[in-house]
């Protein structure tokens, strides 16, 4: 079942497209990016198959994106506009915070004081393409909760070898910052994003939902 509503945030209307369950057992609340919406293939893959698999997927649009602006604000508008949304959500099962890029950025950022039960980053900016000299490590561990980053094996904002080695990882083989894979890869498209689906689910029912 899919349900949409607009809610107030301090800095604008923002958007909760809500896929759920019928027998939920855990809530993804899952951000975008800074260059995209929740249409992303990823947002969208995990939205259309773990509801089927007793997990709700919450897709959260910031107000910036909402209102049709091409740049997303600052770290802390886009913050204190995440608070306000989870703080608005109506569940009743363990939640998990996360997002894509910049959407797992304010993720781990923020999760600890919503009270979540876990972090999933997927295509964590480790750091821009180019300059990994400096490091957003501190923000990917700032949570101190349970986390899954999901990684392409050739993101440019960070790839899985650069991570620390105690990061819990899942890798998508051949993937850019985007899951995108060329057609000479191994996994075809849709098989990458198998791979992470089933990667987010058992990560899911090992560390939030027993």
């Amino acid at each position: 079942m899919t349900d949409e509503r607009i809610v107030g945030t301090p800095h604008g209307e923002a958007r909760i497209v809500a896929h759920r369950a019928r027998r939920p057992v855990a809530t993804l609340a899952l951000g975008h990016g800074a260059g995209g919406g929740i249409e992303a293939g990823d947002l969208t893959a995990l939205a259309a198959r773990l509801p089927k698999q007793d997990i709700n997927v919450f897709l959260i649009e910031q107000p910036w994106r909402r209102a049709g602006k091409k740049l997303a604000p600052s770290p802390k508008i886009l913050d204190e506009a995440w608070i306000a949304i989870i703080g608005q959500l109506r569940i009743r099962t363990p939640l998990v915070i996360g997002g894509r890029s910049a959407g797992a950025r304010v993720a781990c950022r923020t999760a600890s004081s919503l009270g979540a039960s876990g972090v999933l980053a997927l295509a964590f900016p480790l750091h821009a393409p180019g300059k990994p000299e400096k490091s957003r490590v501190g923000e990917l561990q700032s949570a101190g909760l349970p986390t899954l980053v999901v990684q392409g094996e050739r993101d440019p904002f960070g790839t899985p070898e650069e991570f620390p080695p105690l990061t819990e990882m899942a890798v998508v083989p051949d993937a850019n910052h985007e899951f995108k894979v060329p057609k000479r890869a191994e996994l075809s498209q849709p098989e990458a994003y198998d791979l992470l689906i089933e990667a987010v689910f058992e990560w899911v029912s090992r560390e939030v939902s027993g």
